[in-house]
């Protein structure tokens, strides 16, 4: 290392006049504001040097900081619970699974985002992003058993005719889903879900979530911080992994800066390089220091190197613990001949950071690089001690003799906040009888058939096909099975968990309240039909530039929805509880240079319990002659509905409205059906209505029978429409029960006082045949014409 490195200089910030700052800022791949970069001076009373600046660059960034949003979350979001283990303070939330064979289990839930880099790199981007939070899972001291992958793409068609993106658009999609399972199925890790959309807000920022759902006993949960015993023995911090590098450098701060088309070449540098292959051993090797902990009868403190890398991961360790370090990168591994502030704060993928009593340091170096021969394995890896863990509160990095920084730790990981304005927009007033003018009736079935052939209503067999559900030999429902993922992660035991993620995009461009809540209402209900107890959630909160107030306004009515709908549909196990949110990720900026914002996009996991997996169900219909039943009352609003999307026209302009009395009940009905195996068939109504619902229930899965149904819309004086029963989007459910069991179930919908109406029975015909109320025909879809239109959709 030569010690020219501009990164010990200091930055003379008093010199500079904003203009001026702001290109040196620049110049030097930062995105502080020169508001933001004149506090840091101010701060350490000193002008800081070029490292101070770029560790001040990542950990004020809104991807660590949560500058914006940290107080909207805070007044809004419900995070406590009696059945919360570990809250949304570290890398993972933990939710109690229960008591099996005499031990308490924790499910462990985490959630973030990886958009920029995914529209930059796609393979790379979502690789890295399944990377990313698997190891949010792993540093709970669990396993991961299950990863969902929520995904918002651009237009998959040419939007006019000289629209010549419309294939790149698509590339970005498969290397996506590339980058998903090629990183998955390499870490023998099974995805068991996650959603799909396209629009044209995403044509220049695609939106790629991750979700990872992990199993830990209660007394093997790691913590992300220094212990407490660190105030009366010595304690080291180890880091192990991959050789720090160039890749990444930057990454935090290009997650939360305006992604720029022209810039992306240069962009790519800040998108990291994953290994799932050395993930996996140093899984195995983690584990294997995790148990030497426990036998030792030590607490060790255990973080993922994610943004911020070595810099990040080393003040956020001993701040949260409430003590300081000191840090000397001279002594981090690494390629040859890095500058000294991309050795500290690069963020190279595959690497993790502890904090270990010093008297153990020695046997935690051992399991790593000679039980596990990391350096054998891969060029350069190792784990080393690269600092201390200091009383005092500061923070001191260095290389060697020479400070790259010292610093105040909480001025570091503290950050700043910003009071953003919020402003709504003009909205037009609809009157209560307001509705639109609908085509002949006879047009119905066509427009059915054509609605099966939206991108956003079309098989999504082509994604999931390339991801391995059955991994670990754990998992109960597949992808495409039923509307949510269940996996059986004890062996042994008949407890389950149940895994779905959901949020519409047209609803966030309508109204952002509705769309938070009906994201929060959704992926229950997803649960809930496979039999799931919602038990806790997770919100991955995507917006545009935080700075502008519509697209602030969005994000806090989003923030809220998802807040209400947690209290007004409860924790099941505990009814006067609110469902917990246990952990998230904001993501702002997702906005292009020609000021392009995404549709406002809340997007939320939810883990539900299931008491006994052979009572779960999936969604295709059984047997002929088993009765349908409509559990939810159909509305008049169609705004946001993908049958108003697909360019027809029916329904109140306005979005559903929600009945948080009217869902719980509704909810708690469904899981009482399945849990007692009255319920035969379960599917959620949500995008394409009723009509869809149908659908996908009638056609087989795969090599399966497809069965037909005939049913009647209940009467109601010509309250509403049949395209208003069929294809309005407000939640519901329909069930299946055998003929024998009539009784039972609607008496068990009745005790929970959902809403509910027989429709009709399952047929051994080859159609869906639907009537009026006054028994006149209004459609017969032919189900192999629908099934084939379906599946052909979205090659």
């Amino acid at each position: 290392m030569s010690f020219t490195d501009e990164s010990f200089a200091p930055i003379v910030v008093g010199s500079y006049d904003d203009d001026g700052l702001s290109a040196y800022l620049r110049g030097h791949g930062l995105t502080l504001a020169p508001s933001e970069a004149r506090k840091v001076a101010d701060l350490l009373g000193r002008d800081p040097t070029l490292t101070e600046m770029t560790l001040f660059d990542t950990m004020w960034s809104e991807h660590c900081s949560y500058k914006s949003s940290r107080p909207h979350l805070k007044e809004h979001l419900p995070t406590t619970g009696e059945n919360v283990v570990v809250g949304p303070v570290e890398d993972a939330g933990v939710v109690d699974f229960g008591e099996i064979d005499g031990k308490k289990y924790g499910i462990i839930f985490a959630h973030e985002s990886h958009n920029h880099p995914s529209q930059v790199m796609p393979v790379e981007g979502a690789a890295t992003g399944i990377g990313g939070i698997v190891r949010d899972v792993y540093c709970m001291g669990g396993e991961v058993i299950a990863t969902l992958d929520p995904l918002r793409f651009g237009w998959p068609a040419p939007e006019s005719l000289d629209d010549d993106e419309a294939a790149h658009r698509v590339d970005i999609a498969r290397q996506v889903v590339d980058g998903i399972w090629q990183y998955g199925n390499a870490i023998g890790v099974p995805n068991l879900g996650g959603d799909v959309y396209f629009h044209h807000s995403f044509n220049e920022n695609c939106l790629v979530n991750v979700v990872a759902v992990g199993l830990v006993e209660h007394d093997h949960i790691t913590h992300s911080r220094v212990p407490l015993e660190a105030a009366d023995e010595p304690y080291d911090l180890i880091l192990v992994g991959k050789p720090t590098d160039w890749s990444g450098m930057g990454g935090a701060a290009f997650a939360s800066a305006t992604l720029d088309a022209e810039q992306a070449m240069e962009n790519k540098g800040s998108v990291q390089t994953p290994d799932p292959f050395l993930k996996r051993i140093l899984t195995v090797s983690n584990l294997a220091v995790l148990e030497m902990a426990r036998a030792e009868g030590v607490t060790i403190g255990f973080k993922d190197l994610g943004a911020g890398g070595v810099s990040c991961v080393t003040s956020e360790l001993a701040d949260a613990g409430g003590f300081g370090c000191d840090v000397d990168v001279q002594l981090v591994h690494q390629i040859a001949n890095l500058p000294a502030r991309v050795c500290a704060c690069s963020e190279t993928q595959e690497r993790y950071g502890l904090a270990v009593p010093t008297r153990l340091t020695e046997k935690v170096l051992k399991i790593y690089n000679e039980d596990f021969a990391l350096p054998r394995l891969y060029e350069g890896a190792s784990a080393c001690r690269i600092g201390k863990v200091t009383k005092e509160r500061q923070y001191i990095l260095r290389w060697g003799d020479q400070i790259l920084a010292d610093a105040p730790i909480e001025t570091i990981t503290e950050g700043i906040r910003y009071d953003r304005r919020a402003e709504a927009p003009d909205r037009p007033e609809v009157g209560d009888d307001e509705r639109l003018a609908e085509a002949a009736v006879a047009e119905l079935g066509t427009e059915w058939l054509g609605l099966m052939q939206h991108p956003n209503l079309a098989s999504r067999e082509y994604i999931y096909r390339h991801y391995d559900p059955e991994v670990q030999a754990g998992t109960i429902l597949r992808p495409g099975e039923a509307d949510a993922g269940v996996v059986a992660p004890v062996p042994g035991s008949k407890r389950a968990v149940a895994l779905s993620a959901d949020g519409n995009p047209l609803l966030g461009l309508n109204d952002p309240w509705t769309a938070g809540a009906s994201a929060v209402l959704e992926a229950c209900r997803n649960v809930a039909c496979v039999g799931g107890e919602p038990a806790a959630v997770t919100d991955c909160l995507n917006f545009g530039n935080p700075e502008v107030p519509l697209a602030f306004w969005q994000f806090s009515e989003s923030v809220k929805g998802v807040g209400d709908a947690c209290r007004g549909v409860g924790c099941y196990a505990l009814p006067n509880a609110p469902l917990p949110v246990i952990s998230g990720n904001v993501s702002f900026y997702n906005q292009s240079s020609t000021g392009r914002s995404v549709a406002p996009s809340p997007i939320v996991a939810c883990v539900g319990i299931v008491e006994d997996y052979t009572s779960c169900r999936s969604q295709r219909f059984k047997a002929a002659g088993e009765m349908i039943l409509m559990v939810g009352a159909r509305q008049p609003e169609m705004l946001g509905s993908l049958y108003v999307d697909a360019g027809f026209q029916a329904g109140r302009p306005a979005v559903p409205r929600i009945d948080f009395d009217a869902a719980r009940c509704e909810i708690r009905a469904i899981i009482e059906l399945v849990r007692t195996k009255l319920a035969t068939a379960v599917h959620d109504i949500s995008d394409g209505g009723l009509a869809v619902c149908l659908s996908e229930m009638a056609m087989g899965l795969e090599a399966g029978v497809s069965r037909g149904a005939e049913i009647r819309l209940p009467g109601d004086g010509g309250r509403l429409t049949a395209r208003e029963y069929l294809f309005s989007e407000a939640g519901g459910f329909l069930v299946t029960v055998k003929a024998d069991d009539v009784v039972a179930a609607t008496a068990a919908l009745d005790k929970a006082g959902a809403d509910w109406w027989n429709l009709g029975q399952v047929t051994n015909d080859d159609s869906l045949v639907v009537r009026g109320w006054q028994d006149e025909l209004l459609a017969k879809i032919d189900i192999d014409e629908m099934t084939r239109r379906w599946q052909t959709a979205l090659p």
